[in-house]
């Protein structure tokens, strides 16, 4: 296990679940204590006629802090470089979708794997440089039944090494189940 991390010193953390598990609300507290935070949201805007969609980004927004900033934007890894404040990024998954959404790779599983293996490689880079504490949030998708679909299988296979290889360079590492949080921090890393 590497040795932990140095007292005031910038920390990367990554932040895993599933679905409505609490790893959002979970990540906005171990910010809580920065005056001012910026949340990268890489997901769609809330527009038009997706209702739901626009409630989901209603509620993340009137939970934050009234100093923390937004920027929606799918550039992450730029985000990250130039940091000046502590950063929330919720959620990589969404990043996945609106890259391989970028490149029209839903039907090109080599090419977009290849696209995806770029862009994980320029924000993991990004990552490990940041210049400020970052925590992400990610779903984790690898523990249910295998996508029925091609592009469900494309998602959850690049998500997953997206997540390996992130959690792999992470200072802290957490899972939350069902609103409880596991601390994977000292667990042995297995990939990438």
């Amino acid at each position: 296990m590497d040795s932990p991390t140095p007292p005031g010193a910038m920390t990367t953390t990554l932040v895993l679940g599933g679905v409505r598990s609490g790893k959002s609300r979970y990540a906005e507290q171990l910010l809580s204590a920065h005056p001012v935070v910026t949340y990268v949201a890489p997901g769609y805007p809330a527009a038009g006629a997706d209702h739901e969609w626009a409630a989901r980004v209603g509620r993340h927004r009137s939970r934050r802090p009234a100093g923390w900033l937004t920027v929606e934007t799918a550039d992450v890894a730029s985000v990250i470089r130039e940091a000046s404040t502590p950063l929330l990024v919720d959620c990589l998954g969404m990043w996945l979708t609106r890259l391989i959404d970028g490149i029209g790779g839903w039907d090109t599983p080599q090419e977009t794997s290849r696209a995806v293996e770029r862009a994980t490689r320029e924000l993991a880079d990004a990552w490990r440089e940041a210049p400020t504490d970052v925590v992400a949030v990610t779903n984790e998708v690898g523990l249910g039944v295998v996508p029925p679909v091609a592009s469900g299988r494309l998602f959850r296979d690049e998500l997953g090494r997206l997540n390996a290889t992130i959690a792999a360079m992470s200072d802290q590492v957490a899972l939350v189940v069902a609103g409880r949080v596991l601390d994977l921090s000292g667990a042995a890393v297995v990939l990438p």
